[in-house]
């Protein structure tokens, strides 16, 4: 029997990013190891920020959306940004809920400077490379 094409999309829904990423997907393991690293660094992140003044996008947020342009090779900081606003799959390793804004692509340049100040990016990755030994996955 043929499926009807509904052309209206539902309204409300109830679900969050989380339920739609398999359990066997590759960015739980590179989740758990970044979730990881960044709780290490927290103090460090702490010592960057002022106590007062508007929140930032969260250094977290940040580091993770670099990864995923890398894994995923997007080409630029924009793309990203736009790409953030309907990808779930983005949405959830960036612990970002369904209603929440993507943030400007402006946001990373005017915080990588920060960071590099900070030294935090070369600190993500080489303590933890061996870490990853063994659990890349087969797929491509």
């Amino acid at each position: 029997m043929r499926g009807t094409d509904t052309k209206q999309s539902s309204m409300l829904c109830l679900m969050s990013p989380e339920s739609r990423v398999p359990d066997n997907h590759p960015l739980r393991g590179i989740q758990r190891i970044a979730d990881d690293v960044l709780d290490e660094m927290s103090p460090l992140f702490d010592a960057m920020y002022a106590e007062t003044g508007r929140p930032s996008v969260p250094p977290e947020r940040l580091l993770k959306s670099m990864v995923l342009m890398a894994l995923y090779t997007v080409r630029s900081e924009r793309q990203f940004c736009e790409q953030l606003d309907y990808n779930l799959l983005f949405r959830w390793l960036l612990g970002m809920n369904m209603l929440e804004d993507s943030f400007a692509a402006t946001t990373f340049s005017k915080n990588r400077e920060r960071l590099m100040a900070h030294e935090v990016q070369p600190g993500l990755l080489p303590p933890r490379g061996r870490q990853g030994a063994g659990r890349a996955s087969d797929e491509r």
